[in-house]
């Protein structure tokens, strides 16, 4: 039970879910922002959408900079390492945004569930994914 418990508690879990919350933070507050300023003019659902990208561009921005320097020590800035390494990282988020951004416009426009219960919903998931493929395909060591 121990070394399961270490396997999964260690300095590298443990940061990337502060900075996937602080992550989460900025994507929401970004949201929310663009989403209030949009709606009056847009509605709800055209507001959501784009709130969702702009506060996506916002979110991937931050979590690679705070996932390459503080969760995975990443330090190498090599310019062909950091073409492919951004390249990846920016694929798999590209990934996981289609996703949420679909979740998203069904659950806002189709199911017409509260935008930001959705977004809460969509964030969870994002964590998990864009951990595995940080870890697994990305930041690598």
């Amino acid at each position: 039970m121990d070394s399961i418990i270490k396997k999964f508690i260690n300095y590298e879990t443990v940061s990337y879910i502060i900075v996937g919350v602080l992550t989460t933070l900025v994507d929401y507050i970004v949201f929310a922002i663009v989403n209030e300023s949009l709606k009056p003019g847009l509605g709800t659902d055209r507001a959501s959408f784009i709130a969702t990208i702009v506060s996506w561009i916002a979110a991937v921005a931050f979590a690679y900079v705070t996932n390459k320097l503080a969760v995975f020590k990443n330090f190498n800035f090599r310019p062909k390492y950091l073409i492919k390494e951004i390249g990846s990282f920016f694929g798999a988020r590209l990934i996981s945004g289609v996703i949420v951004l679909i979740f998203m416009w069904v659950a806002v426009s189709v199911l017409s569930w509260n935008e930001y219960i959705s977004k809460l919903i969509s964030s969870a998931f994002n964590m998990v994914f864009n951990y595995v493929a940080s870890k697994l395909f990305i930041f690598k060591k």
